[in-house]
């Protein structure tokens, strides 16, 4: 006989629609890399976009990914490299924005 700890705990694995937490999991990381991978978006774009944070979008890219689809790994990685390589400049150009607008009011 089942005991209800048990029974709980098989039920928090399943989500609604009878799909398994690591079903879910496996889907959204392929979605983010592949979202990743055709719009050249950023980790705090991705994150925003798929409603988890920065932490999970790069955990889902560098760590789970590779054991789902080690190619599309190397693309989705190749594109935050670029990213994180320019990352100072898109910092740069949104302090000079943000004077810009100050010294206009």
């Amino acid at each position: 006989m089942n005991s209800p700890q048990i029974l709980r705990i098989h039920c928090k694995n399943r989500l609604s629609g009878g799909r398994s937490l690591k079903d879910y999991i496996e889907e959204r990381v392929l979605n983010i890399a592949n979202y990743i991978v055709e719009s050249s978006a950023t980790v705090r774009e991705t994150a925003k976009k798929f409603g988890v944070s920065k932490s999970t979008v790069h955990k889902d890219v560098t760590e789970r990914l590779m054991q789902l689809n080690p190619s599309l790994a190397h693309e989705a990685r190749a594109v935050l490299d670029v990213n994180k390589q320019e990352r100072h400049i898109r910092g740069g150009q949104a302090t000079k924005e943000k004077y810009l607008h100050m010294e206009q009011r």
